[in-house]
């Protein structure tokens, strides 16, 4: 009851329309209610009041004091999602976007939107028709608001209306907003801007993405996304370029990625938001044709990209997170530009296989293991790396034999500088996905090997991580059905198998080179008693048959018969055939008569010692 007759006194205070009163008033609110997310609905009406009376101090002149104090209540009122219908009208958004420093003139004054909104009144538009002369530009320097933290407060106010209300998306998308805050970010390499600034142009610009489709298609190709949030990437990480696709830190060339020191709280918080911009607009550059441009400038994100997964950020957490964003980011990449990660010279300290520094790939891999130990929502946290290490697999032959550890059984190897005077050399082991094949006596699924861990993915119980794990295997196989089996037993390719149509065996279409698979001298020796369903090598078991008479079998086999009947008949199974195409359907009435007709495999011809 006292915080209702409080913001009662609130609102008498405002409508008195005196700054030093309103001043008091606010300041006093703004403090009680600084930590308050959940609001009360009997104040509804109240808050929804005290909004409108904000708005209208913002619209006239107002002392800096003042003026930081109606955006702080703002930010506060704008944190109730039932409170927002003060806030999403045309002329409130523009009032809220000049405070931040993104209004955009041509919006303002667009014929197209000059009647007002239902539920707006006439007029109320006057703050932004002033501004029909400025343009994006000139909205976004600091002299339109040299007051940093009032940008700040607005700013945070936006974000918490187009976070909840649909309405004010669509207005956020008329008026122009992306425009407006990509002017500023376009300062990102001799910023005026402080932290929270910076920040918060970034939240506002995800949200705006992540919320309207063609908001995110127009700051990808009319603002030209990739390239200006590249540019705001590498300013913000410090980046200088020893090459053209080469990235290293200024006063750290040629010093090895794990000598590096991490990345600040601040400039991680920033790069984040900005991979999280980024992937909101590159989502389907994989499933359309870029141009050379696009191509270019992907390819140096690429670049950029690699620089992260290499680096740390301040704390083991955050920099799992930080590389979770990266690696989100490189699957939305086209294909051709994943050679950028391995594209570095191989220095003191990188892992060389074939010639080319695999240090990407092999921290994409350990990256990828992490998640796969900890085993917790697989699908969000598994699959981006493990999708992305499947398709520089299919197109690299380099990375497809890394992952396949094909070095003559022997583990491959990584130097490394040691930082105490006296050690030269350490060895570090590489993980190996597909090594060659020696165990024989334990089915593929049981083991800690990462191997064993995939095959255990290829019976998940969600379908696309189950998919995914086996297309992995699949191409590092070559798409080789003999050695997929080999490596997994037909019981667990039998589901990649079915859905490709390569039940009857064959190579998939893929471009591979064509070097054998190596057989260790364990697997050859066991390779005629392999059981290829489990893919191991099985004790012999008795004969259940043994010591029946024939009619003993023939009642068996009838009653085994009659059982499959019932269950078909239920519905339970299926009768299935393999078609020409190498796929599985269903067995109809017509060709079981086709069958009992022309049986595929025609009766054994009596033999000599028979017919004498």
């Amino acid at each position: 009851m006292a915080m209702k007759m409080d913001l009662h006194a609130i609102i008498e205070q405002m409508e008195t329309g005196e700054q030093d009163a309103a001043l008091a008033a606010l300041q006093s609110y703004n403090k009680e209610m600084n930590q308050c997310f959940t609001f009360s609905s009997e104040e509804k009406q109240d808050r929804e009041h005290l909004g409108e009376l904000v708005l209208g101090f913002l619209n006239g002149e107002l002392q800096p004091s003042c003026q930081l104090a109606c955006l702080e209540t703002v930010r506060t009122l704008t944190r109730d999602k039932l409170c927002l219908k003060p806030f999403i009208s045309r002329s409130a958004m523009s009032t809220l976007a000049r405070y931040a420093g993104i209004s955009v003139a041509s919006a303002a004054a667009a014929p197209d939107h000059s009647k007002p909104m239902q539920g707006e009144a006439e007029g109320e538009g006057g703050a932004t028709e002033g501004e029909s002369g400025e343009s994006a530009k000139e909205a976004s320097r600091p002299s339109e608001n040299s007051d940093q933290e009032a940008i700040v407060e607005a700013l945070k106010s936006l974000c918490n209306i187009l976070l909840h209300n649909e309405t004010a998306q669509v207005v956020a998308a008329d008026l122009q907003l992306i425009k407006g805050v990509s002017e500023r970010l376009k300062q990102c390499h001799d910023s005026p801007w402080n932290q929270e600034v910076r920040f918060f142009d970034l939240r506002l610009t995800f949200l705006l993405t992540a919320l309207r489709v063609d908001v995110r298609a127009q700051l990808a190709q009319e603002l030209h996304g990739i390239s200006l949030l590249g540019n705001q990437m590498d300013a913000t990480l410090g980046l200088c370029w020893p090459n053209t696709l080469e990235t290293a830190r200024p006063g750290f060339e040629g010093v090895p990625p794990e000598e590096l020191p991490p990345f600040s709280r601040d400039q991680t918080e920033l790069a984040m938001e900005i991979l999280k911009i980024l992937f909101n607009i590159t989502f389907d550059t994989t499933r359309r044709k870029v141009d050379e441009e696009e191509a270019a400038e992907c390819r140096h994100l690429g670049a950029i990209l690699r620089h992260c997964l290499m680096s740390r950020a301040d704390g083991e957490e955050r920099t799992e997170e930080f590389h979770g964003h990266t690696v989100n980011l490189l699957g939305n990449l086209p294909l051709p530009c994943l050679d950028v990660l391995l594209l570095p010279k191989v220095q003191q300290g990188s892992i060389e296989y074939m010639g080319v520094n695999m240090d990407a790939v092999n921290t994409l891999l350990g990256f990828m293991e992490k998640k796969l130990d900890r085993g917790h929502k697989l699908k969000e946290t598994l699959l981006p790396s493990l999708n992305l290490l499947t398709e520089s697999s299919r197109i690299h032959r380099e990375t497809r034999k890394f992952l396949r550890s094909k070095v003559r059984g022997k583990p491959i190897m990584k130097t490394r500088r040691m930082r105490t005077v006296g050690d030269l050399m350490a060895p570090v082991m590489c993980v190996q996905v597909l090594p060659p094949l020696r165990d024989v006596k334990n089915r593929p699924e049981v083991g800690s090997a990462m191997r064993n861990k995939l095959v255990r993915l290829m019976t998940h119980i969600d379908t696309d991580v189950k998919n995914c794990a086996a297309e992995f295997l699949f191409v590092l196989c070559k798409e080789s059905v003999s050695r997929f089996i080999k490596y997994t037993g037909y019981g667990n390719a039998a589901g990649l198998l079915v859905a490709r149509g390569l039940l009857s065996g064959g190579r998939d279409a893929g471009i591979y080179s064509g070097d054998e698979d190596s057989e260790t001298e364990e697997y050859k020796e066991a390779k005629a008693q392999i059981n290829p369903i489990t893919g191991v090598v099985e004790e012999e078991q008795p004969n259940p048959m043994e010591g029946m008479t024939e009619e003993q079998k023939e009642y068996e086999a009838m009653k085994l018969l009659n059982m499959f009947d019932k269950l078909s008949r239920i519905n339970v199974i299926k009768p299935m055939q393999l078609s020409m195409d190498g796929r599985m359907r269903e067995l109809t009435a017509e060709d079981m008569q086709k069958l009992n007709h022309n049986p595929t495999f025609p009766p054994e011809e009596p033999s000599s010692d028979e017919e004498a």
